[in-house]
């Protein structure tokens, strides 16, 4: 697999890493990009751009990114509460009065970031055509009773992240998250990323598809489900199935009306270069401009708001706010590290002590929800170079 862009001096296991991923680990078609001290030092991509074709891989090609959207998602919280905008630690129905309704009264508007609200599933479940509707995706959750009492446990909000970060910052500002992200945050960072996306944007995108993991892959039994997890995501009535399952059935991603459609939860489209340059713009200055967080809200952003059992995925997490942080279910770089994994693939992080900010983008989706063995074969080889 003839591999394409460049690495600085150092950065040579990257390659290495990246190569063996094609050659081992069964990958069609990804992209990786590495910032340190805000100045990029791995920018590489090979394979084809769709996960069923033929056309090669280019620069600047852009994929679904699934959960990763969540980490972009939570950037426009905290940089609303950095500009004075949206208080954290107030309830969420000072800002969206419908949301006071069937136990929902004391939610903090820092739960919805931490998956402590409670409100994981819908009791009704929406189409993919509905929940691209975002006044009937918040009409769901403001009149979905919690399944645990809001701020005394966590689970991960799938699905219904979208529409309680989406309606809050509706109300706060008057526009959508997408339009936000766009305005505030891509824009000004410089970075190829949308949620939302615009119909100029299209031919640079790819297909995805689920593929699976060869048989010889390194590592490949460590890899497998643990029982519990399996079983949750067999049983129909588990947290986790309804979860997964709040939106039902299970969206179209090539379809163009749901790339389009708004949903930070899950749809967010974007290069590795873009998804590093957003996170490198997290932690300080990319190429001698641009920093969105000031130094408290990286803080606040990465300090640890939940762990322990994850009601949902079954499994010991930490988040912080709105970020997984560095974990046994989703491995960093570091134990200050803090980003979000795209479910079977994509993955983008900082690393504030290290400068490092990493984005990896696939057209094959696999079975891990977070700790996908392509994606985590690159951080141990970025870990290596940075040592």
């Amino acid at each position: 697999m003839d591999v394409n862009g460049a690495v600085a001096e150092g950065f040579e296991p990257v390659r290495e890493a990246f190569e063996q991923n094609f050659a081992v680990r069964g990958e069609r078609g990804a992209a990786v990009s590495v910032y340190r001290d805000g100045h990029k030092v791995v920018d590489l991509w090979a394979g084809t751009r769709d996960v069923d074709g033929a056309v090669p891989w280019e620069r600047g090609t852009a994929q679904i990114v699934r959960s990763a959207t969540k980490g972009v998602a939570a950037a426009v919280l905290l940089l609303l509460h950095q500009r004075g905008e949206l208080d954290l630690d107030a309830p969420v129905g000072a800002y969206w009065p419908e949301y006071k309704a069937s136990g929902k009264e004391q939610t903090l508007v820092w739960h919805l970031l931490a998956h402590r609200a409670g409100v994981p599933v819908l009791d009704r479940p929406l189409t993919p055509a509905q929940a691209a509707d975002p006044a009937l995706g918040a009409e769901a959750v403001a009149a979905q009773a919690p399944v645990w009492e809001p701020g005394t446990d966590h689970g991960y909000h799938a699905q219904t992240y979208s529409w309680l970060t989406g309606e809050l910052v509706s109300r706060v500002t008057g526009r959508s998250i997408g339009e936000w992200i766009a305005d505030e945050i891509a824009g000004p960072a410089g970075a190829d990323l949308w949620v939302g996306l615009p119909d100029g944007e299209t031919p640079r995108v790819g297909r995805v598809g689920r593929v699976e993991a060869p048989a010889t892959e390194t590592g490949a039994l460590r890899t497998r489900p643990r029982r519990a997890v399996a079983e949750a995501y067999a049983d129909p009535d588990s947290l986790t199935r309804r979860a997964f399952g709040a939106i039902t059935p299970q969206p179209d991603e090539n379809d163009p009306a749901y790339r389009a459609a708004v949903l930070p939860a899950s749809n967010g489209i974007a290069t590795a270069e873009g998804l590093a340059r957003f996170y490198a713009s997290l932690i300080g200055e990319v190429d001698g401009g641009l920093r969105l967080f000031a130094p408290e809200t990286t803080a606040r952003a990465r300090a640890e708001a939940s762990a322990g059992q994850d009601r949902v995925l079954v499994v010991p997490t930490r988040f912080g706010l709105g970020y997984m942080l560095h974990g046994s279910a989703s491995p960093l770089l570091a134990a200050g590290s803090f980003g979000h994994p795209g479910r079977g693939g994509a993955l983008g992080f900082a690393d504030p002590e290290s400068g490092i900010a990493f984005g990896y983008v696939t057209n094959g989706f696999r079975s891990a929800v977070t700790a996908d063995p392509r994606a985590q074969a690159l951080v141990r080889a970025v870990r290596a170079s940075a040592a």
